[in-house]
């Protein structure tokens, strides 16, 4: 069994977490309150427990550099972007890791992240203009309901429903890849 633990002890945990993990400070908070919950709070010479003060070490810690949730947030929201996942799902992880909400809503994807994400779930799954005539079921029911779970599929993964919508109905890559261009540069516009 480990030794209780000290703040000496309980700071090296610290650090040892945030050098092998990305971290956010509530997640980093969250994994200390474990670690002292489950060693306990060493006595010091004279026989008394000293109280430590977790939000205050990850305080100093977030001030030196080693944890940062905005960074965190920006990694991770291009991360799942990148693998497809849409901005429901970015928001929901993110919430889970304990970025606050003005992070969050920072680092939301826009519409033109939206839909390319949307884009990249549905070719990674073979949906929509990818799946292909020879796969696409004859029977009308069957039909439904590869459609039905398609759409669940898109769905979970974070997606807009107007984006799924879009993507299942396209026919043709070249309609997505306009669809696309079309957001990209709407949000060139804007930033003029």
């Amino acid at each position: 069994m480990k030794p209780p633990l000290h703040e000496a002890a309980l700071r090296d945990l610290a650090l040892h977490y945030a050098a092998r993990f990305a971290t956010t400070g509530a997640r980093l908070e969250q994994y200390l309150a474990r670690k002292l919950k489950e060693r306990g709070v060493a006595e010091d010479a004279d026989g008394r427990t000293v109280q430590i003060d977790i939000p205050a070490l990850v305080a100093r810690l977030v001030e030196l550099g080693y944890v940062d949730d905005d960074a965190y947030a920006r990694a991770r929201a291009r991360d799942l972007g990148a693998r497809g996942y849409g901005g429901r799902r970015v928001e929901q992880v993110l919430r889970f890791a304990g970025v606050g909400e003005g992070l969050r809503q920072a680092h939301a994807p826009g519409e033109a992240a939206g839909r390319k994400a949307a884009a990249l779930m549905a070719q990674k799954k073979r949906l929509g203009p990818w799946s292909g005539e020879k796969a696409a079921p004859v029977d009308a029911l069957a039909r439904r309901k590869a459609h039905e779970k398609a759409v669940a599929a898109m769905l979970r993964a974070g997606h807009q429903y107007d984006h799924v919508r879009f993507i299942l109905a396209a026919s043709r890559i070249e309609d997505v890849d306009e669809w696309l261009n079309e957001a990209a540069d709407e949000e060139e516009a804007d930033q003029w």
